[in-house]
């Protein structure tokens, strides 16, 4: 090669790893803000059943983590629920959780162990509760579910708590006057179509899969949670004024619903983690989280309700330092 040709491809090739180089420290800025340090080693995110949302919603997340933060590990695990969620963030068991408001709440007012360095990184979506029956069910109201076998979510569940105050504003006692069945939203499905159940209580984002999934193989329906219920829920205490009256769209479940929209409750789910985690980290985790919403929504429905304006109020808990400043990042 003469020797004008093989230094303009040096100065070519010179040129591109600049280039490339300037990119990379483009994209390095834009995953780390400036003072910030890259976040690196494990984390571990408890997530809930199997088929539940937040299962796939750590699935997704996970996905999204390694791509902003390459240097950090996530290993999820499955858990009952909101409630051993938070039972494994305050002993140290998980790094990262969601949790119904509810639950966080009921944990502080127990004063459980560690419920001091509970923190908050966003809210979420929200959680509706669905009471679901089969389509030729008698069953038109909570009061309805006296002397029947109801599904009542597994003992370290989000659902367990609200199916037992939705039980108990209803005026029934839930170890008395039903007979409860201590199941998840994996086992109760197919319970009902068994005959085994003669309804059950799920808390989660619509649509959930799992009930989606059950509208096709059986006829099913939803019952209503009228405005009253709601109402009298608020009068058990303090930890459940985060219950607030929702409706459940016409097309959640189009099989399920005849088009008919529904009355029921909702709650807030919120990221957490505690005092004791990294700041850099958790501004990186907070950030992936808001990043991606419409990727992970394209796939988890509710996912598609986060929003940068309400993701800060993650009341009960105060903010953990590291989202604060990721908010203040991006405040305009």
């Amino acid at each position: 090669m003469p020797a004008a040709l093989s230094r303009i491809a040096r100065r070519r090739v010179l040129q591109v790893s600049t280039a490339l180089l300037v990119l990379a420290g483009v994209l390095v800025w834009w995953l780390v803000p400036f003072g910030a340090k890259a976040p690196s080693g494990h984390v571990t995110f408890s997530t809930g059943v199997p088929t539940g949302v937040y299962q796939k919603y750590g699935e997704l997340l996970r996905q999204a983590l390694a791509r902003d933060l390459p240097d950090v590990s996530i290993t999820l695990k499955n858990s009952e629920g909101s409630q051993q969620n938070l039972a494994r963030l305050a002993s140290g068991e998980a790094d990262f959780t969601v949790a119904t408001a509810d639950a966080v709440a009921q944990y502080q007012r127990d004063r459980r162990p560690g419920f001091e360095r509970l923190r908050g990184c966003a809210r979420l979506y929200d959680d509706y509760v669905q009471l679901v029956v089969p389509k030729g069910s008698t069953v038109q109201s909570v009061a309805d579910l006296r002397g029947r076998r109801v599904g009542v979510g597994q003992a370290g569940s989000g659902v367990r708590l609200i199916a037992d105050r939705v039980l108990a504003a209803a005026g029934l006692t839930p170890d008395v006057d039903i007979v409860p069945v201590s199941a998840g939203i994996d086992t109760m499905p197919e319970l009902l179509e068994r005959r085994r159940l003669d309804a059950f209580f799920w808390s989660g984002g619509l649509p959930t899969a799992a009930v989606q999934d059950l509208s096709v193989r059986l006829p099913i329906r939803l019952v209503a949670l009228d405005e009253p219920l709601v109402e009298s829920l608020h009068d058990v205490g303090e930890s459940t004024r985060h219950y607030r009256s929702a409706t459940i769209p016409a097309d959640a479940y189009s099989l399920a619903q005849d088009g008919n929209a529904v009355d029921t409750l909702a709650v807030a789910n919120i990221l957490v983690t505690t005092d004791a985690a990294d700041p850099d980290l958790v501004e990186g985790f907070t950030r992936t989280v808001i990043a991606s919403r419409d990727r992970i929504g394209g796939q988890v429905h509710p996912a598609q309700l986060v929003d940068l304006r309400t993701a800060i109020y993650t009341d009960p808990l105060p903010l953990h330092e590291g989202a604060r400043r990721y908010y203040r990042s991006v405040k305009p």
